[in-house]
């Protein structure tokens, strides 16, 4: 078992499913454990500083309680030579907790990491700075994310109006790519798994599992968009899959994409690379 002296947790109460008790109930797991735990749960505008002071802190373990976006750049700032992290649910999607500790609530994730955790560094993709541990999704699929949160928080209306927006602007341009240094292929969207969560690869595998979509129209779109960060979207059968350590990949114009359940926009050319070594985690034995 690890042993940790030091930690900061960062507790986004506005986030998802965390709640307004949950700063008191991660002292408390920390407090049956022995263990005495800075934690900080500031407003939304102060979400970032607070979590680059807490990695300033240089603690033993960041206990990270928000969204996918913060989970996200904990890792980013912690990097593969600072404190380990703790991602728990707190978000909607919640990928990257989900993939370390399981589908768990997130009070019984720390508490088994606390009483039986293990380091454990996690390689992932890297992509105009930015990281993803689970999974990167590039294209078409990526413009539907935002319907997709408005469904998932009961706003029929507001998921109707962004599915309309997405529609139009699905199909104004193909993704060219070329993986490994090969040829230029082309598809409407691309995704990288990474060992962490692909069912194809082994975690001690150093590559990324890459995944070409061939989609035939707004329906596909539509379809993959949806389910495309579950494991649903590997039996579709627009999809064929390679493993590869490097891609890169143009478009007309900026690329939407997802990373680890976060939208961003990048540039109308850009690489995707597979790194080894991103950051440190305190995971849980995979037979609990």
């Amino acid at each position: 078992m690890t042993r940790i002296r030091r930690v900061e947790a960062v507790v986004n109460v506005a986030s998802g499913s965390v709640g307004e008790d949950a700063p008191q109930l991660v002292e408390k797991i920390f407090a049956d454990h022995g263990v005495e735990a800075n934690v900080c749960a500031p407003s939304t505008d102060e979400l970032t500083p607070c979590l680059r002071r807490a990695v300033d802190a240089a603690p033993d373990l960041l206990v990270v309680l928000a969204g996918d976006g913060t989970a996200r750049a904990a890792a980013e700032l912690c990097g593969p030579g600072g404190p380990m992290v703790a991602p728990l649910a707190g978000g909607t999607m919640n990928m990257l907790p989900h993939a370390v500790y399981g589908a768990r609530p997130w009070q019984d994730a720390l508490s088994i990491a606390l009483a039986q955790g293990e380091e454990r560094m996690l390689g992932g993709g890297e992509v105009e700075g930015r990281q993803f541990l689970v999974a990167g999704i590039f294209g078409a699929p990526a413009l539907w994310a935002p319907a997709r949160e408005a469904a998932r928080y009961g706003k029929p209306r507001l998921a109707m109006l962004r599915a309309r927006r997405a529609m139009r602007r699905a199909f104004s341009g193909r993704l060219r790519y070329s993986l490994e240094g090969g040829e230029r292929e082309k598809a409407e969207a691309l995704t990288f798994m990474c060992p962490l969560a692909s069912r194809a690869l082994s975690e001690d595998e150093q590559v990324l599992e890459a995944a070409a979509l061939d989609l035939k129209g707004a329906l596909d779109a539509f379809r993959l968009g949806f389910h495309a960060l579950t494991g649903d979207w590997r039996n579709d059968p627009a999809v064929i899959t390679e493993r590869c350590r490097v891609a890169r990949i143009w478009a007309q114009h900026g690329i939407p994409a997802i990373l680890d359940g976060e939208s961003v926009r990048l540039k109308a050319l850009t690489e995707v690379r597979w790194r080894p070594d991103v950051v440190r985690v305190l995971g849980i034995p995979k037979d609990i």
